[in-house]
């Protein structure tokens, strides 16, 4: 869902606003994101970064995550129980990876070579687009 436009690859650091949360993720330092109009996404402003799990590891705070489900339940919305705020995801998309929001690395990690809308709203019938299934 997400591609790198650079290849150098290194592991970029983030985590939630209080800190209690910290990650890092393996990716180049220039980076195509998404940007999903549906109803979660839009009120938590999260932008992005589709990752396996290989590219993912939390360095801080297992225990402060609490986990939101809805819809299917499929996704695993993770939040920082102290600050609330939601740096990664398991997306419903990709359940075998991860969704790193942009807007929680650490400033100057990435720089965001082109956003790209989803339909989020309309998930099933975008999703199907992406996989060429439209």
């Amino acid at each position: 869902m997400t591609a790198a436009t650079s290849t150098e690859m290194q592991w970029r650091k983030g985590g939630c606003h209080c800190g209690a949360v910290r990650f890092e993720v393996l990716a180049p330092e220039e980076v195509e994101a998404k940007e999903c109009n549906c109803s979660i996404c839009r009120r938590t402003g999260h932008i992005h970064l589709h990752v396996g799990k290989e590219r993912f590891r939390l360095v801080k705070g297992a225990d402060k995550i609490t986990t939101y489900l809805f819809n299917t339940g499929v996704a695993k919305h993770h939040f920082c129980s102290v600050c609330g705020v939601k740096s990664f995801y398991v997306p419903r998309a990709k359940p075998d990876g991860y969704s790193v929001n942009l807007r929680c690395l650490d400033e100057g990690q990435v720089r965001i070579a082109r956003l790209i809308p989803f339909d989020g709203r309309d998930w099933e019938k975008a999703f199907a687009a992406i996989q060429g299934k439209a």
